[in-house]
């Protein structure tokens, strides 16, 4: 029977990197995006370079205003795939509000909670959603990719931090209540990332600090994807865990900086 993983906020950087992952282990995959064209596009992509493989995209945003949560977009989507007979294996929790430009005493409190309710409350409902099922089909994981910020905080950014840092705690709390279901639910924590930012502006993120890594390097898609994809498929006896991808970043008082 082909596995099938469901993974958020798929369409571009990071996401592609874990679909493209899970296709070249022979999953079946299961992506989202929020807009109906970009949803469209990737998918097409997806099926060009892998031809024999079966991919599903869904548009669906987390929110219906920053007070709610879209939750009838979440039914529908699992409804979707009951009637196609696609049970979700793996969940993978990667999209993500980044919470830019929002500054202590100059933003709304309604910008505050969009952030928490992205990345918090939708990945709850969608976990509930997805944990339901596997429930009836004898377990399943979830992964999150959460970040290193959640114990390093970083300037102008409380509401992505603080987000961070809830989605852990409730990863351990899910991890906990449904262990009992064979549910694993463990989170990945990368740093900084190449992604179309860093292509777009190589000028700030050659030197921007958290650059600065033990290892000398900062990550690409493809090792996120590897951390979702150890936890994923052979984490077995791993539930509530954290696996940071940083170059050594969290581990650091501050980053060694070589002039020249």
């Amino acid at each position: 029977m082909m596995k099938t993983a469901l993974i958020t906020g798929a369409c571009i950087n990071t996401g592609v990197a874990i679909v493209e992952r899970f296709l070249e282990e022979g999953y079946r995959v299961v992506f989202t995006g929020r807009s109906i064209e970009k949803v469209k596009e990737a998918e097409a992509k997806y099926k060009e370079k892998f031809a024999n493989s079966e991919v599903i995209g869904f548009a669906i945003d987390s929110l219906l205003d920053e007070k709610t949560v879209d939750e009838e977009s979440v039914e529908n989507m699992f409804s979707e795939l009951d009637k196609l007979g696609i049970f979700v294996e793996t969940l993978v929790l990667n999209a993500a509000d980044q919470g830019l430009g929002i500054e202590a005493f100059k933003n709304p409190l309604t910008d505050f909670m969009r952030v928490i309710n992205t990345n918090v409350v939708w990945n709850y409902c969608l976990s509930e959603h997805a944990a339901r099922r596997m429930m009836k089909n004898g377990g399943g994981n979830i992964v999150f990719v959460n970040s290193n910020t959640a114990y390093r905080a970083i300037p102008d950014r409380i509401a992505y931090v603080a987000s961070k840092g809830g989605q852990l705690g409730m990863m351990r709390a899910m991890a906990l209540d449904f262990g009992k279901y064979n549910i694993r639910v463990n989170a990945v924590l990368p740093g900084m990332i190449k992604t179309d930012r860093w292509e777009k502006n190589p000028e700030f993120y050659n030197n921007v600090p958290s650059r600065f890594t033990p290892i000398g390097d900062v990550a690409v898609g493809e090792d996120i994807a590897d951390a979702v994809f150890y936890f994923a498929a052979h984490a077995r006896n791993t539930t509530g865990a954290e696996l940071v991808v940083d170059g050594g970043n969290t581990i650091q008082l501050y980053p060694i900086i070589k002039n020249g």
